[in-house]
């Protein structure tokens, strides 16, 4: 009783500060309370959760440690442990396992079990669980999701999405799992089957929003235009996310750019924010609107940063890296082409050079920050709060002969980045500015006569930041091997 006194009050106000996204406060609470009560399980817990989101790995690997050792029948601190470790690039799948016998039937422990085999080694084991838990389970979305990009990066480019396809004919009546399907297939552009997805759907529940949103969307970004326009004016009353960012790409692939304006301008007050931002840089340069330069800033906010590493640390580094580089294609929502891009969070792992390498980045994200101008409110770069250096991701990417990356931005980043660890020689390359990086680029598909804001030659060592909602792409290059890190910086709340 005197334990459970001490401390609950702590623990009600750590759990308080880690769903308000405080993970730095849930420490300070609990760093002392683990002191003076070493065997609260429930505290060390809490301590695990509380270091991995302040994203200290070493730490919250040992937290969960001990809370499973406190209480080794709990399932959700052998689940934590065994997804740490993993992310921590620690062998975890025998903790795995022993999570999953814990809860046999629980989705995280099946999911968690399916990306270590998968991570580890094991890929024919991890679908062989998959396969077997959504046999009993088809409306497992997440499963679904898991087994079909397993499947898609294994290299099975034409039945990767058939766990959908089996799911769909065992339940006819189950309408979230047919879009899932449908947005998975968009993703690869197949437009044909993408369109039989939604057609066989409307066969069985009749017209729904979402089909007709999926219809708008196929028509456009197919470059079916005329059908577009007419399915767009019988789409007007609907209010959808979707169907608003597939007419502002619309207007910008038909020159009618100032007919989009309004609608992205109205996105950046909801969760779409990120991209209506990277939309209306689009649509300010093409309208010569001024506020292009207010958004992507004039010179552009790019940071260029050689970074100091000692004889044989890139080599070092890049040895890592090419080990860590195992799947056979990229994931369907990423750049990449003619490459590969590594799943787990490259900076959660513990290698020492890793450790180097996160040091110096922090580093010099801490000093582009500081050389930003002056707080704007509103402003998607400078309107944040400037505390603590988080990371909403960080990856490696190798490209191969003519690899390049597509156009794209990061929405769920606030600064984005490119460091090129190997490069080929200049004559191996090709002539620039064959693989430099370029700021500013629209999306091809669009068809948009936009120059780029600026070209940037890769160099082993070498950092770029700039803003996460603007438009980067690669120039493809000759032959040989470009191996980089890249990595998104969080949206500060405090």
């Amino acid at each position: 009783m005197a334990r459970a006194a001490l401390s609950a009050e702590p623990l009600v106000a750590a759990r308080d500060a880690l769903r308000a996204g405080r993970a730095d406060l849930a420490v300070e609470l609990l760093e002392p309370l683990v002191a003076a009560v070493p065997k609260d399980a429930t505290a060390w817990q809490l301590l695990g959760f509380a270091y991995r989101g302040e994203q200290r790995m070493r730490e919250a690997v040992q937290a969960f440690a001990r809370a499973v050792e406190l209480a080794p029948d709990d399932t959700l601190s052998a689940i934590s442990h065994a997804q740490t470790r993993f992310e921590s690039g620690l062998p975890a799948t025998q903790l795995a396992r022993r999570a999953l016998a814990l809860a046999p039937d629980n989705p995280a422990a099946i999911g968690n079990c399916a990306t270590t085999l998968a991570g580890e080694g094991q890929r024919r084991a991890a679908e062989n669980l998959l396969v077997g838990t959504l046999a009993r389970r088809p409306d497992w979305l997440e499963g679904q999701k898991t087994l079909a990009t397993l499947r898609w990066t294994g290299g099975d480019d034409r039945e990767f999405a058939r766990g959908y396809a089996a799911a769909c004919r065992a339940l006819p009546q189950h309408l979230p799992l047919r879009l899932a399907w449908f947005r998975l297939v968009a993703q690869t552009r197949d437009w044909g089957a993408a369109a039989r997805i939604v057609d066989d759907g409307e066969r069985i529940f009749g017209a729904q929003p979402a089909f007709a949103v999926a219809r708008v969307f196929i028509a456009s970004e197919s470059g079916d235009l005329a059908r577009a326009a007419a399915l767009f004016a019988q789409t007007s009353e609907l209010r959808d996310e979707v169907r608003d960012l597939a007419w502002v790409r619309y207007c910008l692939r038909t020159g009618t750019p100032e007919r989009a304006a309004e609608r992205a301008l109205r996105l950046t007050g909801t969760a779409s924010a990120p991209l209506a931002w990277s939309y209306l840089s689009l649509i300010w340069r093409l309208t010569g609107d001024a506020r292009a330069q207010w958004l992507d800033g004039s010179p552009p906010y790019l940071g260029i940063y050689d970074l100091d590493f000692a004889a044989g640390e890139l080599e070092e580094l890049a040895v890592l890296l090419r080990g860590l580089h195992t799947a056979h294609s990229p994931y369907l929502e990423q750049s990449v082409r003619g490459g590969t891009q590594t799943d787990r969070p490259l900076f959660y792992r513990q290698e020492p050079i890793i450790a180097t390498l996160k040091a110096k980045i922090v580093a010099a994200v801490r000093e582009y920050v500081a050389a930003l101008p002056a707080a704007v409110p509103g402003h998607p770069l400078l309107g944040t709060p400037r505390g603590q250096i988080l990371f909403a991701g960080s990856w490696s990417v190798r490209l191969n002969s003519q690899g390049f990356h597509v156009s794209h931005t990061h929405p769920m980043g606030w600064i984005s980045s490119a460091f090129y660890v190997s490069l080929p020689a200049p004559d191996v390359m090709g002539r620039p500015p064959a693989g430099w990086l370029r700021l500013g680029t629209p999306p091809r598909e669009l068809g948009l006569d936009l120059p780029e804001y600026a070209q940037i030659e890769p160099k082993p060592g070498r950092l770029l930041m700039f803003p996460s909602t603007m438009w980067h792409a690669t120039v493809p290059f000759d032959d040989g091997e470009r191996l980089s890190v890249a990595f998104d910086v969080r949206v500060p709340t405090h």
